[in-house]
């Protein structure tokens, strides 16, 4: 049975300029970039470039001025021009125009210029960063393997292998779905047993180590290639038969087993430890890239004060098509229903621009009023650079200070980096909980960090400190902190455990 009913409903939207704010905001510039190159693609109605209606209103009005004097006699002119013209060849112009402007809205085609971002000017200076480019691991071995004499059926076998090579040069799959493969793929038949002997040929193809299927044979592959030394041998038999015991750095052990002392045994580890984990790293990737952070935010000390400002390319000049504001004003004057359709449209693609354009003045806005409050509450670090100085900061705490959502700041913080006279850094490395000293005092976890740091790289890596004397140590600084939070902040700094970095 239906019923009505009356109900009292508390929901909270947000519309859709505050959605595209929020995903902006969490965007680094570089993202930012791109994003911003995706709507001029997609808004013919967004242009780059300072928006100067201001300047096209003075141009118009002198314009205008100036052809004041003449335009009572042209107008005449143009008068008796149109009562001598046909109204038919009047109907065809008319007919013409609105498939010309029909034409315009359905062609996809837009200027270069509407395409490409450039939020620099012709005097700034340009740094690059070059980029080194070369044959890739897999070129090389298939130019080795271009100099074997195979036949067709075994160099397809081969290269098929080459294929299944990851980027650290292993071979990580079993050679049986291998021959399972190939034969689903490339419709030749082959065996395990001769994959694995072509496999065996690759493994001598440079660079040496290459198409090993585990650590250990890649291992075993490069000391192959060395002068059958002493030391060398020993190496092989660490290698091959006392892997656990040198991953785990029980150098007592493999010194009893292969009767070296100690000295003996530190030149041996040294041989291992030189060689190449990953073989593929040693050829440089044509699709490899160096990596680049691009400051979001800069601090530089100018006058003995603190100077924040926002990376200009977090600032672009973005403006509305001028072409398409006449538009639709030309539109918004006509009423047949070609011009309102066209009028949706161009009406659509400016409100949108200007959405767009005043979501990035906002993004802006917050990004400088949230980075100014974290310089001011950590005034002290960025202006000395020192880690001791670093007071607990949590979201809540900037939250309250600019009187904003903690989610709004989270987003600001996230994959953000800002630039000091002392280091980039991520943003969100400033943010650390609170832990109390024995005389009460509040300190930052990234202090005590800071410290556990320094205490490893002083210690001898002979006895490595182990959690239990870290921690002694840190509450014989008044630091009072158990021994499971320094095991937690020594991972956080990925730092391993005292065995594994023990050395001899």
């Amino acid at each position: 049975m239906l019923k009505q009913s009356l109900s009292h409903k508390l929901l909270q939207k947000l519309s859709p300029q505050q959605i595209q704010l929020m995903k902006m905001l969490q965007l680094p510039t570089i993202a930012l970039e791109q994003r911003i190159k995706e709507e001029l693609e997609a808004n013919p109605a967004l242009e780059e470039g300072k928006d100067d209606d201001e300047e096209e209103v003075i141009s118009d009005t002198d314009d205008s001025e100036i052809n004041d004097d003449n335009e009572g006699d042209e107008k005449t002119e143009k008068e008796e021009e149109i009562t001598q013209e046909d109204p038919d060849e009047d109907k065809t112009t008319q007919e013409e125009k609105e498939t010309d402007i029909e034409d315009y809205f359905d062609d996809d085609e837009f200027p270069d210029y509407k395409l490409e971002v450039n939020n620099s000017s012709p005097d700034e200076e340009r740094r690059e960063i070059p980029i080194v480019a070369g044959a890739g691991v897999q070129d090389l071995l298939l130019t080795q393997l271009g100099m074997l004499d195979l036949d067709e059926h075994q160099d397809a076998v081969a290269r098929y292998l080459i294929g299944n090579l990851d980027d650290d040069g292993y071979l990580r799959r079993e050679l049986l779905s291998i021959v399972d493969d190939i034969a689903f793929a490339q419709n030749i038949e082959t065996s395990e047993t001769e994959l694995l002997k072509l496999l065996h040929t690759i493994q001598q193809f440079d660079p040496p180590g290459i198409g090993a299927r585990d650590l250990q044979e890649c291992l075993l592959l490069q000391l192959k290639r060395k002068p059958a030394t002493f030391v060398n041998e020993q190496a092989r038999r660490i290698v091959g038969d006392m892997m656990e015991e040198f991953s785990r750095k029980h150098y007592d052990k493999m010194a009893k087993k292969l009767d070296v002392d100690d000295e003996m045994l530190k030149e041996i580890i040294h041989e291992i430890i030189h060689l190449n984990p990953r073989p593929g790293d040693s050829v440089v990737d044509s699709k490899g890239s160096v990596a680049q952070i691009t400051p979001d935010f800069i601090i530089n000390v100018v006058d003995d004060k603190l100077e924040l400002s926002l990376n200009s390319r977090n600032a672009p000049d973005l403006k509305v098509s001028r072409e398409y504001s006449r538009m639709m004003g030309d539109y918004s004057s006509r009423k047949d229903k070609t011009s309102k359709e066209a009028l949706t449209f161009v009406k659509q693609k400016v409100e949108t621009a200007r959405w767009f354009i005043d979501a990035i003045r906002q993004r802006q806005e917050t990004l400088l009023f949230t980075m100014n409050a974290i310089m001011e509450y950590q005034y002290e670090y960025f202006f000395e650079g020192d880690e001791t100085k670093l007071k607990p900061m949590i979201l809540k705490d900037i939250a309250d200070r600019v009187n904003m959502d903690i989610s709004t700041i989270s987003r600001v913080a996230n994959s953000k980096y800002v630039q000091t006279e002392f280091g980039t850094f991520l943003l969100k490395t400033f943010f650390s909980e609170s832990l109390s000293t024995d005389s009460g005092e509040e300190v930052s976890s990234r202090e005590v960090k800071k410290i556990l740091s320094d205490c490893i790289s002083a210690e001898s890596k002979k006895k490595p400190l182990t959690d239990d004397k870290l921690c002694s140590i840190l509450k014989e600084k008044g630091y009072n902190i158990a021994r499971r939070t320094v095991a937690k902040y020594r991972e956080q700094l990925e730092i391993p455990v005292a065995r594994m970095r023990k050395e001899l």
